[in-house]
């Protein structure tokens, strides 16, 4: 990790490493030969499963940090329709002028909160492949939800961070 000048409180500060996940959970669990049958790449995955399709994207979440000037970066994977999913594929490279959002499904159970459901989000791309920016649904009653729009300590941030690294 590196440091660098906060341009917020002028401080040193050391990088946070984002909390990232390499797939979505759904084809983490799956068999071996049911992920032979599946596609995952750094930014999408299709799973194919049982006859059934699930479509999958890569996604940035920025947690309000309320004791600091930093943020907590979570890479997580969201679920798409079908229509949402191609749309994005479509457009997520290089085209500047685009300016839909999707309907997605946060697909990883993060360690911090024992109540895993799917969580609504707004999935909002960015120009130049920039990975999509995640915002969870504020009417979802859930502590990741609270917790995106009320923040964590700093100090909770960077025991997550902690736990995350195995340290």
């Amino acid at each position: 990790m590196g440091t660098y000048t906060c341009e917020c409180c002028g401080k040193v500060l050391e990088d946070w490493p984002a909390l990232a996940f390499k797939t979505p959970d759904t084809y983490y669990w799956l068999s071996n030969e049911d992920k032979a049958k599946s596609t995952l790449t750094d930014d999408f995955c299709v799973v194919n499963r049982e006859g059934e399709i699930y479509r999958f994207i890569r996604a940035v979440m920025f947690m309000k940090v309320i004791d600091s000037c930093q943020e907590l970066q979570y890479g997580l994977w969201v679920s798409l329709s079908e229509a949402s999913f191609n749309d994005y594929d479509e457009h997520f490279r290089g085209d500047e002028n685009y300016k839909e959002s999707y309907f997605g499904w946060i697909s990883n159970d993060i360690p911090e909160y024992d109540d895993f459901r799917s969580i609504p989000t707004t999935v909002v791309p960015q120009k130049d492949g920039i990975r999509p920016y995640i915002f969870p649904h504020q009417s979802f009653d859930h502590p990741l939800v609270a917790d995106f729009y009320n923040g964590i300590t700093k100090e909770e941030a960077e025991a997550r961070i902690k736990r995350m690294m195995g340290e």
